[in-house]
């Protein structure tokens, strides 16, 4: 396919959306636009767009294809801006963003001047930000969810597709409501949760200083997902507040039935709690993307000597296996620590432990 592409927000999702479209349709012109001068800059040095867009309407009237792949709330605000604006008959706009149902309201506009709007989210993403971190496998194998209206052209549908072919991503087409209560459940709640037990553990340690110490295990990996753009979170769970209402107070019930477990010391019933919990999990697919980025995470026992992890990373690079993050989970003098690397993908992971393997002895496990 051939036309002009206009990616309206140069962070990961959109520079790698254009890096997506460029591969498979090399003949198309990508332009893009960011707040950010200096994304922009950087998303036409590293090759990922073509041509740099300095006002929205300027790219929007050029468009055949528009992805807005901004923060939700930004969403709204462009999407105001594109009605406004005059645009090719044929052209489809879609956006990146994690909720649907209120940003398929605000496109109604578009809908009135004849003007195919399908919402989008690919449901990928990555430690790292930016357009530098941009990737054209980040999509790969990963869900694509796509919220056409019931009155939507199919012909539409598969065109979007078509043009995000170069994601390798598994399409599927779901009711904004329905997108906005499965991704609330498996997505926004679980950030929720996350940030209540690191508001818990703070205040914990303000009385007990053993707290911060203690939690720098596993408490970190479940609580990982706090550590997300407070910004993002703001808007995203704003933008899904009924569906969030809803689990929180089912959340609530769960918790009660739990607290009553515990006080009535209901052996049965908690490792029944407990057991299925497991179960359901266990049986969840280890290496399908999912709607909150996965951690490839890899443990190596290491000696305690200087220099063992440039000894580590320098294998790595003598194999040119790129990580996103490295930290020692416990060392101490005498006795073996545990090296905690991440990588970008499963097989990053795989080649790396390969090559531990290769050039030293030291024990490796993976994080589930």
């Amino acid at each position: 396919m051939n036309g002009h592409v206009f990616v309206i927000g140069l962070g990961l999702i959109g520079g790698s959306l254009a890096l997506c479209i460029k591969k498979e349709h090399p003949d198309a012109t990508i332009m893009g636009y960011d707040v950010s001068e200096k994304q922009s800059q950087l998303g036409k040095m590293l090759g990922v767009i073509d041509e740099i867009i300095d006002e929205i309407p300027k790219g929007a009237a050029r468009a055949d294809l528009i992805l807005i792949a901004t923060p939700v709330k930004e969403v709204e605000r462009i999407i105001e801006l594109l009605c406004d604006v005059p645009l090719k008959d044929n052209v489809i706009i879609s956006d990146a963003g994690s909720t649907k149902l209120e940003i398929v309201k605000k496109a109604a506009c578009l809908k009135e001047k004849g003007i195919t709007f399908i919402g989008g989210h690919p449901m990928a993403g990555s430690h790292k930000s930016g357009v530098t971190a941009a990737k054209s496998i980040l999509f790969e194998n990963a869900f694509y969810l796509l919220t056409p209206e019931k009155d939507t052209r199919i012909e539409d549908v598969e065109k979007l597709q078509d043009w995000l072919m170069g994601t390798k991503a598994r399409f599927l087409q779901v009711m904004p409501e329905e997108h906005d209560y499965i991704t609330g459940v498996i997505s926004h709640f679980p950030h929720v949760i996350a940030a209540s037990l690191v508001h818990q553990a703070e205040k914990t340690s303000l009385k007990q200083n053993l707290i911060t110490r203690l939690a720098a295990g596993g408490f970190r990996d479940i609580t990982r997902i706090a550590s997300s753009s407070p910004e993002m979170w703001r808007d995203i769970s704003l933008h899904n507040k009924a569906v969030l209402i809803e689990l929180l107070q089912e959340w609530q019930n769960e918790m009660d039935k739990v607290t009553q477990m515990l006080q009535e010391e209901q052996e049965v019933e908690i490792y029944e709690y407990f057991f299925q919990a497991k179960r359901f999990r266990d049986e969840m697919p280890i290496k399908e993307k999912g709607a909150i980025p996965a951690f490839y995470d890899l443990f190596v026992d290491i000696p305690d000597y200087p220099g063992i992890i440039s000894e580590i990373t320098g294998y790595l690079a003598k194999e040119n296996i790129s990580l996103t993050n490295i930290r020692i989970r416990e060392a101490r003098e005498g006795i073996y620590g545990v090296l905690d690397i991440s990588f970008q993908t499963e097989e990053d992971r795989e080649k790396a432990e390969q090559c531990i393997k290769c050039y030293t002895n030291y024990e490796t496990s993976m994080g589930l």
